[in-house]
């Protein structure tokens, strides 16, 4: 996989690309450089070497796909960090020697390394074989993708981890063969058109789980981690008080923040209003009292207890969340039920 990539469009046919795609000037591949990743340091291993360098780029939405090579080994430090960048490095062939928090990793063909050039030193050496295919994918764009998908921005854990991921064969590389393969398309495609903005989410999106899972940091978890203090308070006070059914002024009061306030967190890390979110828990209280209660207790009787007066409404939003009526849930429990 990869092999190929900003070389043949997804026909088999050479990719058309713009401007100079082969180097032996230092200033233009610097250039180059400066434009797809950012200003950084560059000093070639061997004194006086040239470069023979393979520039390709393309654009998937905000992500700059390139297939990149020095053709000669080379040190690189000093990345800017104003300039807001992550780099993904996908080597081909040849290999990379990267900084990390402890001892250098080092990439052969077939595995990746992630490093976020605004919140991380770093450094990397390739030998004279070294090829790439690598993304450039700014920071704010990452923290955009995770908001959206996980309901949070990961700390600085995720984004000062410097890590060696993916390997040969893995899905990771799979899907930039796809997007490279998409973007070298036979015609003209928009970089900020829908089918590229599409293959901008999909790879941050796999990244941004592959870079957590690297970093021992799991998302799924951080939203309740990251949610301010009152947001988790009050989320506290509604499960616990659900069958009472608070008020929620009441409940904003309690955590020392205006009603208002409650609400905006818990939309902005719940996607729910509190009003919303103690509902679903009134109706997980239910649900879980109708397959535990005793054989003769009635559906009405449970939801008297729970505060649900109009059976009918009820009856909606719970088939609604569970898929199924109050009297089924009950029903079932009490047939499923072992005699004593």
């Amino acid at each position: 996989m990869l092999e190929e990539a900003l070389l043949l469009d997804a026909s088999g046919a050479p990719a058309r690309h713009r401007g100079r795609t082969r180097s032996h000037d230092w200033d233009e591949v610097q250039d180059f450089c400066r434009t797809v990743y950012m200003p950084y340091r560059v000093r070639p291993l061997e004194r006086g070497a040239r470069p023979d360098a393979t520039m390709l780029s393309a654009h998937a939405g905000r992500v700059t796909m390139t297939r990149f090579s020095y053709g000669t080994g080379i040190f690189l430090d000093r990345f800017d960090p104003e300039a807001g960048n992550i780099i993904v490095l996908n080597t081909l062939r040849g290999a990379l020697s990267h900084q990390t928090s402890g001892a250098p990793a080092s990439t052969g063909a077939g595995e990746s390394f992630v490093v976020d050039c605004s919140r991380a030193d770093y450094w990397l050496e390739g030998d004279s074989d070294h090829m790439q295919f690598n993304l450039t994918i700014p920071h704010a764009v990452m923290e955009e993708t995770a908001r959206r998908w996980f309901g949070f921005v990961p700390d600085d854990r995720l984004w000062t981890c410097r890590t060696k991921f993916g390997g040969p064969g893995s899905p990771w590389l799979a899907l930039l063969d796809y997007a490279a393969r998409t973007m070298a398309g036979p015609g003209p495609m928009p970089a900020d058109g829908p089918l590229a903005r599409h293959l901008e989410e999909i790879i941050c999106i796999e990244l941004l789980r592959r870079w957590a899972a690297a970093a021992g940091i799991r998302l799924e978890d951080g939203a309740r981690t990251a949610a301010p203090g009152f947001v988790r308070r009050a989320e506290e006070i509604l499960e616990a008080e659900a069958r009472e059914a608070p008020v929620i002024g009441d409940v904003a009061r309690r955590v020392g923040v205006s009603a208002r306030t409650l609400s905006g967190g818990f939309q902005r890390f719940r996607g729910v209003s509190p009003r919303e979110f103690l509902a679903g828990r009134r109706l997980d209280g239910l649900r879980a009292e109708l397959e535990s209660a005793e054989a003769d207790r009635s559906v009405s009787d449970i939801a008297s207890d729970w505060g649900f007066v109009n059976l009918g409404a009820l009856a909606g939003r719970y088939r609604e969340r569970f898929g199924e009526l109050p009297s089924h849930t009950r029903a079932r429990a009490i047939t499923g039920r072992k005699p004593d």
